[in-house]
C-alpha cells in the first residue's frame, strides 16, 4: 500500500531532499491545479485514470502506464480526471539526464515498483543507506524510459487557443477545416497556414491528436466506444478503431481495460 500522501502545503523546492515521491488521490485533492511552476522536475505517474498537463506550447497526457516529464521552472496546469490516482516524483535539476522540455514516458513495471517503494517511506527515512540506493536505481531506471506520443502542439496564439478551447466541448472535434475557418474570420487558405505556423501540423493530424486524447477521457470515464466514435465525428465504429489501434497500438476496449484497472 502507498503512503505517506502528498503533504498539504508541500513545497517541493524547500525540501531537504533531491528527490521525493509522493501518492495523491483526486478526492484528496482539486481535480484542476491551476498553472505554477517549481525548481524541481516533477514525473507525474497516474495509477488509476488520466492527468492532462497544459504548458504554453503544448498539451501533454497521460493515463495509467505513462507518464509526463515536467522539467523545472516550467509553468504549467494540471487537469485530473475524477477518481484519479496518481504518484508525484519531485527532482532536483542534474541529477538525471532527463529531456529540457515536457514529455511523456512510457513506465516500465520496474520503475512503477520502485516509485511506489520510494512513495512508501516517510520523509524522515530518506538520508538512510536503503532509501539512498532505492533513490539511485530509480533515476538509472528513469533516463531509460521511452517517450509516448500523447501530445498536443498548441501554441499563444489567441485564435489557436480559442480553437483548442471550443474544439474540446462535447461533438466540436468533429467539424471541418472549411468550419473552422469560418468561426475564426480566416479564409481556408489562412486557416491552414495558421494551423502549421503555430503547431507544426496541418488541421487534419493536428484534430487526430486531439480526437485521440478526447477519446482516452472518455473511455477513462466509461463511455461507450460506439458513443465516442460518433461524437468525435467517425463515419463508422471501425474507423475509429482502426484509427485508435494505429496510433496506440491497441483497441479502445483493450485500452481501457488496461488503463482503468485499479493498481
Amino acid at each position: 500500500m502507498l503512503a505517506p500522501t502528498m503533504p498539504k502545503g508541500f513545497d517541493p523546492d524547500h525540501h531537504l531532499d533531491k528527490v521525493g515521491a509522493f501518492h495523491v488521490k483526486a478526492e484528496d485533492s482539486f481535480h484542476e491545479v491551476p498553472r505554477h511552476k517549481h525548481r524541481k522536475g516533477q514525473l507525474i505517474v497516474p495509477l488509476q485514470g488520466t492527468i492532462t498537463c497544459h504548458v504554453e506550447e503544448s498539451i501533454w497526457m497521460a493515463p495509467t502506464g505513462q507518464a509526463i516529464w515536467i522539467p523545472g521552472h516550467v509553468i504549467h496546469s494540471n487537469q485530473i480526471s475524477s477518481q484519479a490516482e496518481f504518484c508525484f516524483v519531485f527532482i532536483d535539476p542534474g541529477l538525471a539526464t532527463m529531456p529540457d522540455e515536457c514529455c511523456t514516458l512510457r513506465i516500465s513495471s520496474l520503475l512503477k515498483e520502485l516509485i511506489f517503494a520510494l512513495a512508501a517511506l516517510p520523509l524522515n527515512h530518506y538520508q538512510t543507506p536503503e532509501a539512498q540506493r532505492l533513490i539511485s536505481v530509480l533515476l538509472d531506471q528513469l533516463v531509460r524510459q521511452p517517450s509516448g506520443k500523447l501530445q498536443l502542439p498548441v501554441s499563444g496564439h489567441p485564435k489557436i487557443k480559442f480553437l483548442v478551447d471550443e474544439m474540446r466541448k462535447p461533438g466540436n472535434v468533429k467539424y471541418s477545416a472549411a468550419y473552422w475557418a469560418k468561426t475564426l474570420a480566416l479564409s481556408e487558405r489562412s486557416f491552414a497556414r495558421l494551423m502549421v505556423n503555430e503547431t507544426g501540423l496541418s488541421f487534419r493530424p493536428w484534430r487526430q491528436q486531439l480526437q485521440l486524447l478526447l477519446a482516452i477521457n472518455q473511455l477513462v470515464d466509461g463511455e461507450r466506444v460506439e458513443t465516442i466514435a460518433h461524437e468525435l465525428g467517425y463515419e463508422s465504429v471501425t474507423a475509429f478503431i482502426t484509427m485508435f489501434k494505429k496510433a496506440l497500438g491497441t483497441t479502445p476496449n483493450q485500452y481501457r481495460q488496461r488503463v482503468a484497472a485499479p493498481k
